[in-house]
C-alpha cells in the first residue's frame, strides 16, 4: 500500500507541475514562439517533432523567458548588487566560492534584461564599475586584472541528468564569448562557447564554429577536456538565431543544428580520445547531474575589446553609443525520458 501511495504522489506532482507551467505560459499568451507555433503542452524537440524519443518536458529547468521578470527561483544571477556593490554568494551554496568571471571582464548582476520574449545577456564597456582589485591566477590563461568590461552570468538552481537540451540563441557580435554550458561534480560540459567576432584573419573560422567539450575537474586531469570538437557550422553565430540541440545520455552525445544531426560521439570514442590525448582511461565523465550556465566572457587569447568603440564595432549605427552588445536567448528547453525526469529532491516529476 505504501508503494502504491508513493507512485500516486509522484504522478500527482508531475500533473501539478505541468499545470503550473502551462498556466504561467497561458498568462503570457496561448502559444510560445516556435518554428511551428506549438501550444506549450505540445512542445517537442525541433529535431524530433513526432516525439519518437518519447520525450517529456522538464519544467523545472526549461524557461521561455517571456515573463515580466526573471524567475530567480530558477536562476541565480551572479553579482547582484547590494549597497552599491556586486555580491558573489550562491543562494543555495553560501559557502561555495563563486567565480567572478574571466579577467579582464567581471560578472555583473545588472547585465541582463528580458525583452520581446527573450533573455538578453549584456557585455558592457563600464570602466567605472567597482571591479575586484585582486588579481587571480586562472587555471587556464594569463593572470589579468579586472577592468573596463562587465559581462553577465546566470546559473540554473535545479539539476538534471541526461536528456535532450535545446536552446535558440544568437551570439553577441563582438570580441566576447556567448556560452551555454553546465557544471556538475568535478565535471564541466560546454555545450557551446561561441566567439562572435574574431578579428585575426587567421581565426576568422572561430565565428562560424561549434566548439564543445567535456571537461574533467578531478585532480588528475585538472579541468582539461577529455573530449572536444571544433566544427564549422557554415554560418556566423552572431548573424542570426539558430537552434542548438544536444542529446545526452549514458551512451554518448548527439548534436543537432536547426533540427538536423550535425555530430555524434559514443562513450567508446570519448574514452579513446581521452586515452590518446590525456593519458586517462575514462574520458566520458558526463554521467552526473548538471546545473545549466549562461554567460559571456572575454577570451584574451582571441582578442579583447580595447575601447567602447572597439566593443561596438559591429553594432547597428543607432546602437553604437550605449556601450552594450547582446547575447540573445529565445528559450531553453530540456526534455527527458520518464526514468530520468526527477527533481533535486529525488521525486519523479
Amino acid at each position: 500500500m505504501k508503494l502504491v501511495k508513493g507512485k500516486i504522489k509522484k504522478v500527482l506532482i508531475h500533473v501539478i507541475t505541468q499545470v503550473i507551467f502551462i498556466t504561467h505560459i497561458a498568462a503570457c499568451g496561448n502559444t510560445v514562439a516556435t518554428s511551428s507555433e506549438q501550444p506549450i503542452n505540445k512542445l517537442l524537440p525541433f529535431s524530433d517533432p513526432d516525439n519518437r524519443g518519447d520525450w517529456q518536458l522538464n519544467t523545472q529547468v526549461s524557461d521561455e523567458f517571456d515573463a515580466p521578470i526573471l524567475d530567480e527561483q530558477r536562476w541565480y544571477v551572479v553579482g547582484k548588487f547590494e549597497d552599491g556593490k556586486p555580491v558573489y554568494k550562491h543562494p543555495d551554496k553560501p559557502d561555495k566560492k563563486v567565480w567572478k568571471g574571466r579577467a579582464p571582464s567581471q560578472f555583473s548582476g545588472r547585465n541582463y534584461r528580458l525583452e520581446d520574449g527573450k533573455l538578453i545577456l549584456e557585455t558592457r564597456w563600464e570602466p567605472d564599475f567597482p571591479f575586484e582589485t585582486n588579481i587571480h591566477i586562472p587555471v587556464f590563461g594569463e593572470a589579468l586584472k579586472y577592468e573596463n568590461i562587465t559581462t553577465a552570468c546566470l546559473i540554473g538552481r535545479k539539476s538534471f541528468q541526461y536528456g535532450y537540451i535545446e536552446i535558440k540563441s544568437k551570439a553577441a557580435d563582438a570580441q566576447v564569448s556567448s556560452a551555454f554550458w553546465a557544471m556538475g561534480e568535478q565535471l564541466e560540459f560546454d555545450f557551446y562557447e561561441q566567439f562572435g567576432d574574431a578579428r585575426d584573419p587567421k581565426k576568422e573560422h572561430i565565428s562560424r564554429e561549434l566548439w564543445w567539450s567535456i571537461r574533467d575537474w578531478s585532480k588528475e586531469v585538472k579541468g582539461k577536456p577529455t573530449y572536444t570538437e571544433h566544427k564549422d557550422l557554415g554560418f556566423r553565430v552572431a548573424d542570426d538565431f539558430h537552434i542548438y540541440g544536444i542529446e545526452w545520455d549514458a551512451t554518448g552525445v548527439k548534436y543537432f543544428i536547426d533540427g538536423k544531426l550535425f555530430s555524434e560521439v559514443s562513450v567508446a570514442q570519448v574514452d579513446a580520445w581521452a586515452k590518446e590525448n590525456r593519458g586517462v582511461d575514462k574520458g566520458y565523465v558526463a554521467t552526473k547531474p548538471l546545473f545549466l550556465w549562461l554567460d559571456q566572457e572575454t577570451f584574451p587569447w582571441h582578442g579583447v575589446p580595447q575601447s567602447k568603440e572597439d566593443l561596438e564595432l559591429n553594432s547597428a549605427v543607432d546602437e553604437k553609443d550605449d556601450g552594450i552588445v547582446d547575447f540573445e536567448i529565445e528559450y531553453i528547453r530540456v526534455w527527458q525520458k520518464s526514468a530520468d525526469l526527477v527533481t533535486d529532491e529525488g521525486e519523479i516529476l
